[in-house]
């Protein structure tokens, strides 16, 4: 019996490991990049990991939108990030707080002009090689916000919470929106770390029968 419960032990911590829960104040954004590299450092996140996070940005579109649909983004959210300082929830995050409100349409247009699900400006997306008609091509639009990202946190000075509020712009409308990022971040997280522990305990229960 000891030795059973000894070797369950083991395997759960093990498999924890892969599982390790995020912590909010380890993906705080406004941290600098200069200081902090490795918290935007996508070498440092497993496949397994943002594969995770892609069923979670998966759970959380579906609520806004068909399921079909929700695949679709978050498999672009996944794949337009890799190779990339971002994660899967980066671009998750600026999808939610630019279009959330209207189904993560790719038809969406701004009152000043911004289309896309990322909402890119044209002569924003212009400026990265897509033309307007491009950002009704979610995967193109999801390209275009990288680039747009890229520049933003050029300009933030690796930091990534003002990269993203500059993303919307400045002002009170900007102040606002990164609350909405913020808000968002932390329910993903939440779930993320629910599916983790859910999986942690299912694979070493597994693994011990």
């Amino acid at each position: 019996m000891l030795r059973k419960l000894t070797y369950l032990i083991c395997l759960f911590v093990l498999t924890a490991c892969e599982n390790a829960p995020f912590k909010l104040a380890n993906l705080n954004s406004s941290t600098s990049l200069a200081s902090e590299p490795y918290i935007l450092d996508s070498s440092t996140i497993s496949i397994i990991q943002r594969r995770r996070q892609q069923a979670v940005i998966e759970s959380a579109f579906s609520g806004i939108t068909s399921r079909k649909r929700a695949r679709k983004l978050a498999e672009i959210c996944f794949e337009k990030t890799a190779d990339t300082v971002f994660m899967p929830f980066d671009l998750a995050e600026i999808a939610l707080a630019e279009t959330g409100g209207h189904y993560l349409s790719s038809h969406a247009v701004s009152g000043g002009g911004a289309r896309g699900v990322w909402q890119l400006m044209p002569a924003r997306a212009r400026s990265h090689g897509y033309s307007t008609r491009d950002m009704l091509d979610d995967a193109k639009c999801a390209e275009a916000a990288v680039c747009e990202l890229y520049s933003k946190l050029d300009m933030a000075q690796g930091d990534m919470e003002l990269a993203k509020t500059y993303y919307c712009g400045q002002g009170p409308q900007a102040d606002a929106y990164i609350k909405k990022i913020r808000g968002f971040r932390e329910k993903m997280i939440e779930a993320l770390n629910l599916q983790g522990s859910r999986l942690a305990l299912t694979e070493s229960t597994t693994r011990i029968r």
